[in-house]
């Protein structure tokens, strides 16, 4: 049983790992959470694993920086705050044509906005 948890959570790692490099390019999909998920199904089923992401020199310093509490860089607020709204207002207005779409889409850009600029500036 334990073999098959183990293959399972490193799955789910690398799932997690594909969904965080993806969020670097899109918008609306966070990074550092589904980073944060890999490491934590890499720590529990690969230790070989757990250090290669935490010192990736990609996308490690994400992980590295969030576990210290340093925050996000400011340049990286504003990049992230700007292409989301370029890309939820031009969505909304001009792709959906639902109004509680819309509305979601305007509450979850929100949401994440309210959460990047809340946490602590790196510098």
């Amino acid at each position: 049983m334990k073999l098959v948890k183990k293959i399972i959570l490193i799955i789910v790692g690398f799932l997690s790992l594909g969904l965080g490099l993806a969020g670097i390019l899109l918008p609306l999909l966070p990074t550092t959470p589904f980073l944060l998920l890999a490491a934590a199904c890499f720590v529990r089923s690969s230790n070989k694993l757990y250090y290669w992401l935490i010192t990736n020199k990609w996308f490690g310093s994400y992980i590295r920086d969030f576990r210290a509490g340093n925050g996000i860089p400011l340049k990286a607020k504003v990049i992230g705050v700007t292409t989301l709204w370029i890309s939820i207002i031009y969505s909304a207005f001009f792709i959906v044509p639902l109004v509680t779409v819309r509305i979601v889409m305007l509450l979850v850009a929100s949401y994440f906005t309210w959460y990047i600029l809340s946490q602590k500036t790196l510098g």
